[in-house]
């Protein structure tokens, strides 16, 4: 069905939301979604393959984009809830194109729905008590080659300022963690701050449209403000109208490309983030200050990770400090005491998830891997974004 016809009961919570502001006339791509109806009937089948009645289906609504990239994306049952954000937790593939193409990642998503991760999440938030398999919708939506992009969070509570991150190129590098992005806060009598990153890589769509590539950002760019005071307070006045539209405050995305400003994803806040620091740190004892990620303050021993093969090695109350944590590393997050990483900004899907995990999360602390020593125990406050030698 067409986008704009979704609703939550038959296409999911992100595709029902997108639908809403797409008809009150917000700049959202146009797309068509693969309903619960269709997984539901592939479940059914001992193959779990696509029809050739849907195949056909996504060739038809294919050509009537004109067959363009698209961004395909999950749209679960139980996804960008209130209660669980389940954030970078099922599959998208971005950077698609062609009936063929577009096919196999609606299967990519689809397998995402009981995968070992996505079950690991529902447990952990529900207590253990979940069963079966969320109902799997997918969204397919004109991608947006991205001049630059990122994640905002409107205002929880009046007064409170819109927080926005943003970096170069398409925003999988936001939320997936491996860039460290700029930060801005408007507030609501106009007034902006802001902390400007280095950002040395970005990703864009390949030409032929088959994938994504990463590029290293020219160096008179790297240290430049991805925003302008006009385009801040363009996106938190659209953040204003999406919360308003949608009843309660949004974790949004966003990407902006020839001057466009284009809203790609809104869910709810599942929890709170914790404030930007006044000004740096300068308590005695203070060895390492990135940004507070997610409140709460945790001692235990350094377990230093390079990569997935790593996971073995941390036991229960470790605290995690690694590069970057992409969703493969979030099933830590039931394990570990804290996470400290090198890149990433706390509107990523990780430091979501940290936060609905309730873990103290500090992000962005430049070479920790290499500054904290495996072993070593370490105090991490969360709430202040500091890392200190433990005082026992």
């Amino acid at each position: 069905m067409t986008l704009r016809n979704a609703t939550a009961d038959t296409c999911g919570g992100k595709a029902a939301a997108l639908a809403v502001l797409l008809g009150a006339g917000l700049p959202v791509p146009d797309g068509f979604v693969v309903p619960f109806a269709a997984y539901r009937a592939a479940r059914s089948d001992p193959r779990f393959s696509v029809s050739d009645a849907l195949r056909d289906a996504l060739a038809r609504h294919l050509a009537k984009l004109g067959d363009p990239p698209v961004a395909v994306r999950s749209s679960a049952a139980d996804e960008d809830t209130p209660g669980a954000s389940a954030a970078g937790q099922y599959e998208s593939v971005l950077t698609v194109r062609g009936t063929q193409a577009v096919t196999e990642a609606v299967r990519v998503c689809w397998a995402s729905s009981s995968s070992a991760r996505v079950t690991g999440y529902r447990n952990h938030l529900d207590g253990g008590a979940v069963g079966g398999e969320p109902d799997m919708a997918v969204l397919v939506q004109r991608l947006i080659d991205a001049d630059v992009s990122g994640v905002m969070f409107t205002p929880t509570q009046p007064g409170d300022s819109t927080r926005i991150e943003a970096s170069w190129g398409l925003g999988v590098s936001i939320v997936g963690g491996t860039v460290t992005p700029d930060t801005y806060e408007a507030a609501p009598d106009g007034g902006i701050r802001r902390t400007i990153a280095h950002k040395t890589t970005r990703l864009d769509r390949t030409h032929d449209s088959t994938g994504m590539t990463v590029h290293d950002v020219p160096e008179r760019q790297q240290t430049l403000s991805t925003l302008d005071d006009a385009s801040v307070t363009t996106l938190a006045d659209l953040g204003r109208r999406i919360a308003a539209l949608l009843g309660q405050p949004q974790d949004i995305e966003w990407a902006i490309a020839g001057g466009q400003a284009w809203v790609l994803q809104a869910r709810p806040i599942t929890a709170s983030l914790p404030p930007l620091p006044s000004r740096a740190p300068t308590k005695e004892g203070v060895s390492l200050v990135g940004s507070p990620g997610a409140h709460g303050v945790a001692t235990g021993v350094a377990r230093v990770l390079h990569s997935p093969s790593d996971f073995a090695r941390v036991q229960p109350g470790d605290i995690v400090i690694c590069p970057y944590t992409d969703p493969a590393w979030t099933p830590l997050f039931r394990v570990a005491a804290a996470v400290v990483t090198e890149t990433g900004g706390v509107l990523s899907h990780a430091a979501i998830v940290a936060r609905e995990h309730g873990i103290p999360a500090v992000l962005g602390v430049p070479q920790a891997t290499d500054r904290i020593r495996d072993g070593a125990r370490i105090t991490v406050n969360g709430t202040k974004g500091t890392v200190t030698p433990a005082q026992d």
